[in-house]
């Protein structure tokens, strides 16, 4: 799902890094220690803090509550039983169609604090 989002890292609450799809990008943190946060404009992570050693590299990265093999397989879900559902007009195929679809939902609008997550890498 995160190749769909323009995700972004916010540190300190003022400081905007852009997040491109495998790429990695060095971020100097002003001080010690510093919040961090990722946003696509509607989602928010909590906030992390993030204490690095002087001239050492912490390794961070975003993850997303539907990655992208769940995302792929509930449009795979979907499109099969609604298909099978329309051809067969069988009516639990057919409602068995939008679980996918609601559950996505659920977790875009209903779970927006669990959304987007910063962790650190181990």
């Amino acid at each position: 799902m995160l190749n769909f989002l323009d995700v972004r890292v916010v540190i300190n609450g003022n400081v905007i890094y852009p997040l491109r799809r495998d790429e990695p990008v060095v971020i100097t943190l002003p001080k010690k220690p510093s919040s961090l946060v990722a946003t696509d404009g509607y989602h928010i992570s909590p906030p992390l803090q993030v204490e690095c050693a002087p001239r050492k590299a912490c390794h961070l990265y975003v993850v997303c509550a539907i990655d992208d093999g769940l995302f792929y397989t509930g449009l795979l879900l979907l499109g099969v039983c609604a298909v099978v559902g329309v051809i067969s007009d069988i009516l639990l195929l057919k409602f068995l169609s939008f679980l996918p679809l609601l559950y996505f939902l659920f977790h875009y609008y209903i779970r927006r604090r669990a959304f987007l997550q910063v962790r650190m890498a181990a």
